[in-house]
């Protein structure tokens, strides 16, 4: 009882979500605290599921013609003047360089808080004519907003990891063309690699991307109620092809200004899937993400130490695919590594001992339901694999439970603020004006999360918090 109490979560999930979620972050190992407020430590294990999640995005990309690039991390102000609609949705939030050393810099380098000011007069040297049309840029870095509101590791951090997009077309078809493919890139990825079902839609006048004409968001629902927005893609239409300077001469020998798009994902994603799919035990990592799929455990005793040892490492090996770990410590019981490696999530634990050496067989534990199954050693390949589909289909169904439950249809402001008290999300009939919004954020303590693409309205219906004609539908929550 001792050994679990110290690798052990204290806090429940559905009574302390916030606790239970800083205590899953650190003993799990995904992150650690550091010197810098606001700013973590990634740690091998999450930032290997980031490479994963890399990796994967990587691939989808390069198929649709996107090239990875890299620009500086430091933008120089004045490029900042040259977009003052961008300038006001990051000036609060943008770190500057001032000096050197003990010497002042003449101009201020703002830390990139993203990279459009300082990648677009790039753009607009590299592109002459149609021909150079499209310009498919990528960049993964990592990027600086000194948030004010109280940071939460991977949810709301001060330096994060995230890719860019930035897309120049030559026409508007073009560049609409691709936010439906890139939307689409983010909903199959979220559900099918992180078990994550979602909320899609547009943004708000209010809440879209400063400088964007629109934008579109993927947004989740966490177990305390409150929503946050995953990755997004940004619809710029020409507004920083005028404000770079970015043109083209088109097939009639005639100047244009093109379209252009940014969308990106980020480590935030890491934070989502925990809060989801962790349990009070811990961690939980859906099978497809997971660095390791699977830890191989063997249960010691001095007489058959070595014959089981043999064993585990013959399993191992048959599994090697799959990344799966052999736990061979002889220092921790098996039951304390039991309890270790599903604080950490792994999907699939692998359990041999004398007697299952004899019948040949080993014992495979599900980490997203605890169910134990017995396998033959010569079948333990074709077992797993199946295994591991069943969790990552588990976990998705699971989650769309969840979610489905926290959406509530909403007629009024008085409804949408029980609702919202309740930890839950209201949807409703909107008119979409900024003012509207500012006054249900006022009288409710929610915003807008998105409008559904093509919602459904009645005829005539009319808005449900300020009684105008109505013209989305749309969900409303706390957020992060």
């Amino acid at each position: 009882m001792g050994e679990k109490n110290k690798v052990g979560i204290r806090f429940s999930k559905e009574k302390n979500f916030s606790e239970w979620y800083q205590e899953v972050i650190l003993k799990s190992e995904l992150a650690d605290y550091t010197a810098v407020s606001g700013c973590i430590a990634f740690r091998p294990l999450s930032y290997a599921i980031w490479e994963n999640i890399k990796c994967e995005i990587d691939k989808s990309l390069r198929k649709m013609g996107v090239k990875n690039v890299y620009f500086p991390l430091f933008i120089p102000e004045k490029n900042f003047d040259k977009m003052k609609e961008h300038v006001e949705g990051f000036s609060p939030e943008v770190a500057w360089v001032t000096e050197v050393g003990n010497k002042k810099l003449s101009e201020r380098l703002a830390v990139r808080p993203t990279s459009e000011t300082i990648m677009y007069p790039s753009y607009a040297k590299w592109i002459r004519s149609w021909k150079d049309l499209p310009m498919k840029y990528n960049q993964w870095n990592n990027v600086v907003r000194w948030e004010f509101k109280h940071p939460v590791p991977f949810l709301r951090t001060r330096e994060f990891l995230w890719n860019e997009g930035h897309t120049v077309f030559a026409t508007r078809n073009e560049a609409e063309k691709e936010m439906g493919d890139i939307i689409s890139l983010w909903d199959d990825f979220t559900r099918d690699y992180l078990a994550l079902p979602s909320i899609i839609g547009q943004k708000s006048e209010k809440e879209k991307f400063a400088g964007a004409e629109y934008s579109w968001s993927v947004e989740f629902i966490l177990p305390n109620g409150k929503a946050i927005q995953g990755p997004d893609a940004h619809f710029d239409g020409q507004k920083f092809a005028k404000a770079f300077d970015i043109t083209f001469l088109d097939k009639n020998e005639k100047r244009q200004y093109p379209f252009q798009n940014t969308w990106a994902i980020s480590t935030r994603m890491i934070g989502i899937m925990t809060a989801i799919h962790g349990d009070d035990k811990g961690l939980v990592i859906p099978p497809k993400i997971a660095p390791n799929k699977g830890v191989v455990i063997p249960i010691l005793f001095k007489k058959d130490k070595e014959k089981v040892l043999r064993a585990a490492r013959n399993v191992g090996k048959k599994l090697k695919k799959y990344n799966v770990l052999l736990d061979d410590r002889e220092d921790y019981s098996a039951g304390w590594k039991f309890n270790e490696w599903e604080l950490k999530g792994v999907p699939i634990r692998i359990e041999i001992g004398p007697k299952d050496v004899s019948s040949k067989k080993v014992v495979l534990v599900r980490r997203d339901t605890g169910e134990k199954n017995i396998v033959g050693i010569s079948n333990v390949v074709n077992e797993f694999r199946k295994l591991l589909d069943k969790i990552q289909e588990n976990l998705y169904k699971r989650a769309k439970k969840d979610l489905a439950s926290r959406i509530v249809n909403v007629k009024s402001l008085s409804e949408l603020k029980k609702v919202v008290k309740n930890g839950k999300i209201g949807k409703a009939s909107w008119c979409g004006s900024v003012k509207c919004e500012e006054d249900i954020k006022d009288k409710t303590g929610s915003k807008s999360l998105n409008s559904e693409f093509g919602g459904k309205l009645k005829k005539d219906e009319k808005c449900f918090a300020c009684g105008d004609e109505s013209k989305f539908v749309t969900y409303f929550g706390r957020s992060y």
